[in-house]
């Protein structure tokens, strides 16, 4: 499993990735939230969603607390 700051990596590069093509080609709510099959933001949403519920998990367990 990954650490914590290797996901935190993971995160910042898909954000850069998201954030170039936004520039190059725009987003738009439908590509956004419902993307073609084999466009650049297929998957992106659920697979940022599962990282960073990951980094939480591991930030609550690393202080004790509970979500």
């Amino acid at each position: 499993m990954s650490t914590k700051a290797e996901l935190i990596k993971e995160m910042m590069e898909m954000q850069k990735k998201f954030i170039s093509h936004e520039h190059e080609h725009g987003v738009d709510p439908q590509e956004y939230f419902a993307p073609e099959p084999g466009s650049d933001l297929d998957g992106y949403r659920q697979k940022y969603r599962d990282i960073a519920m990951k980094v939480v998990d591991m930030a609550h367990e690393e202080v004790g607390s509970v979500r």
